[in-house]
């Protein structure tokens, strides 16, 4: 698959992800209460099956990695994609200069384009990339 291909499903799925993250936070922040880095995180868990399942089969659908190799090496991705977007949202919400879903929307913005290169060229490489042991 050619890499602008790729780039395109990448963005609908990662536009589909975020979304139900978006949403997803802001109903356990605005309904139910939720403090926002823990939304953040419910969030998370609510979308990375989004992530992962569009990512394996349209973003990166010319990757020779087995489900539990690109299942595994894809949660560390998405894991460290939270760690930033926590970052970034407690750095907005401690700051308290911009709202909190600003925050959330900046963290995946910048967890985006982390998520890509690691799953491209890692997560999801091709079985002649050298880094694709492990």
């Amino acid at each position: 698959m050619r890499l602008t291909t790729s780039g395109l499903w990448f963005l609908a799925v990662g536009l589909s992800a975020a979304g139900v993250h978006f949403l997803a936070y802001l109903a356990f922040t605005r309904w139910a209460g939720v403090h926002p880095l823990w939304a953040n995180v419910l969030a998370f868990v609510l979308a990375f099956g989004v992530s992962f399942l569009g990512h394996r089969r349209l973003s990166f659908a010319d990757h020779q990695q087995g489900w539990l190799t690109s299942l595994r090496r894809f949660g560390v991705t998405a894991v460290l994609g939270l760690l930033t977007s926590e970052l970034v949202l407690a750095l907005a919400w401690l700051l308290g200069q911009a709202p909190d879903w600003l925050g959330v929307v900046l963290g995946q913005g910048v967890a985006a384009v982390q998520t890509f290169v690691l799953g491209r060229w890692w997560a999801f490489a091709r079985a002649s990339s050298p880094s694709s042991s492990a």
